[in-house]
């Protein structure tokens, strides 16, 4: 039965530093530019040689 409550405190601790890493990676802007890593492909395309 001690086991139970070692595996919870364990858990605890574990979801407590994923949070504290989601919201350091929030407060340090890791998620402010939503938009340009979906069109990157399209901006960055090679320019092509003209014969």
């Amino acid at each position: 039965m001690k086991i139970i409550f070692v595996l919870i405190g364990i858990s605890l601790l574990v979801a407590l530093v994923f949070l504290a890493a989601f919201i350091w990676a929030v407060r340090t802007g890791q998620y402010e530019d939503g938009f340009t890593p979906s069109i990157r492909a399209i901006l960055e395309e090679k320019p092509t040689k003209k014969s």
